[in-house]
């Protein structure tokens, strides 16, 4: 009787629910979508041939554009290029909306200016979606073999399809934004991640069974990885509390005295952009160099001299060696502090404060608030900093010393346990909200009746 009536209670309180239930359902088919859609191939395309330069490119900016995308950059499939031109194209429209003074007073006016912007990141995305896709098409036709009719007809018609394959993601992404839960991009940019885990895990277990890796290596690496997890996870929720008191606060009709409140700065206020910055910039002179023949290598005077020195830059920063590890932590502390400095404005906070009638107890308004917000935003974004490279630095590190193929780079494993965060409280935000519902129905029937007995 107990079991029947506590099954009851459950599927009762998943009743309530429905509006969360659709939401989720609709997130999961949106990525299932984009998953069959990664295995569908650019018509003309060798996969045979396709699949050995794709190997070719193990450590290159192809090969994180390919764990991006779930492996459809190695299939060469419609959605080959993924988010990255609206991503890239977002970037560049936050940076000039920093520099640009019409899009600097776009950034003041709220919801509408936030729409401009996304409006300007998706009609950017497309001439960049064109020239990546031009730049991937005529490096494959370029390769022996890799195209069955090479030519114009075939270069019009995958520059159109990867084009297509990415405005259509794009259009999935804000889909799902706003009939599902979450940020849709970075859903499907999480989709892409994760899709290639199994196999990483399936090449680590074969490893383990031919003796390559100890099974003690194993029990390691695992430990590291829910280690390192659990760090990010502490990192990103950690927040410095700055305390703001407010001489008169107005609240209806009443007025609040020397009421408290605090301005929160995040520890990591760049997310996972400074490792994206400094991925692509330390593995730029290794794509260049995959790129170039052999015959330009061996070509006498300042061409040939320029290529032997751009393969031999690209292998003292090849993966695991020293120059690499320290150049790519310089790169990820330098792009922190400049992101931060670029979306937070401290001498804006600082008279935004002062006209609130605000105050850090202690600090005069104005200059000398903005320069207490940036002092400690500095010592912050520093902590930040050297979190970003410990964590990005961590499965570097693990691929040296057990030489595994660590399927989670720094970049990727932010990205991932970021957006699942994000996902989650997007979940109880919608629970909570569901809740308050419930008590507020309740509350106005129990006022309803207690003024139909009064009439009574």
């Amino acid at each position: 009787m107990s079991q029947a009536s506590s099954a009851a209670t459950l599927f009762g309180q998943l009743g309530k629910f429905t509006e969360l239930r659709q939401r989720l359902m609709f997130v999961v088919l949106a990525l299932i979508v984009f998953r069959i859609g990664s295995y569908i191939p650019v018509p003309g395309v060798n996969p045979e041939v396709m699949l050995q330069l794709m190997e070719s490119q193990k450590g290159t900016i192809v090969d994180m554009f390919n764990m991006f995308s779930g492996g459809a950059l190695h299939r060469f499939s419609l959605l080959a290029l993924n988010v990255v031109p609206y991503i890239s194209s977002s970037i560049i429209v936050q940076l000039m909306g920093q520099m640009y003074e019409p899009w600097k007073a776009l950034k003041k006016e709220g919801e509408a200016g936030r729409r401009k912007l996304t409006q300007y990141s998706r009609l950017g995305a497309i001439p960049l979606a064109i020239f990546q896709s031009f730049g991937i098409v005529s490096w494959l036709q370029a390769q022996p073999g890799a195209v069955y009719t090479p030519g114009m007809g075939f270069m019009v018609t995958a520059v159109v399809s990867l084009t297509a394959g990415t405005m259509f993601l794009m259009w999935l992404g804000e889909q799902i934004t706003e009939r599902g839960i979450g940020n849709g991009v970075s859903l499907i940019i999480f989709a892409g991640i994760v899709a290639g885990l199994p196999s990483a895990m399936i090449t680590t277990l074969q490893q383990v069974s031919s003796g390559d890796i100890s099974v003690f290596a194993i029990f390691v690496i695992i430990a590291l990885v829910l280690g390192v997890t659990y760090f990010v996870v502490f990192m990103e929720r950690g927040q410095r509390r700055i305390t703001v008191n407010y001489a008169r606060r107005q609240g209806g009709r009443q007025a609040y005295m020397n009421q408290s409140s605090h301005l929160p700065l995040k520890l990591n206020m760049s997310g996972v952009i400074p490792a994206i910055f400094a991925s692509s910039l330390i593995l730029f002179p290794a794509t260049i160099s995959t790129w170039m023949s052999t015959d330009a290598a061996q070509a006498e005077g300042w061409r040939g001299t320029l290529f032997r020195g751009l393969q031999s830059v690209a292998q003292a920063l090849a993966p695991n060696e020293p120059l690499h590890m320290l150049l790519y932590g310089a790169l990820i502390l330098g792009f922190a502090f400049f992101y931060t400095a670029l979306v937070f404005n401290s001498q804006e906070t600082a008279d935004n404060l002062k006209k609130s009638g605000a105050l850090i107890p202690g600090i005069r308004p104005g200059k000398a608030t903005a320069d207490y917000i940036d002092g400690v935003l500095t010592r912050l974004t520093l902590i930040g900093g050297l979190y970003l490279v410990l964590v990005c630095l961590t499965p570097e590190l693990m691929r040296a010393g057990f030489n595994v193929p660590f399927a989670f780079g720094g970049t990727s494993l932010l990205i991932v346990v970021v957006v699942v965060m994000d996902f989650t409280a997007q979940i109880q935000a919608h629970l909570v909200s569901h809740q308050y519902e419930g008590l507020m129905k309740k509350a106005n029937l129990k006022s309803g009746s207690r003024g139909s007995f009064a009439r009574g």
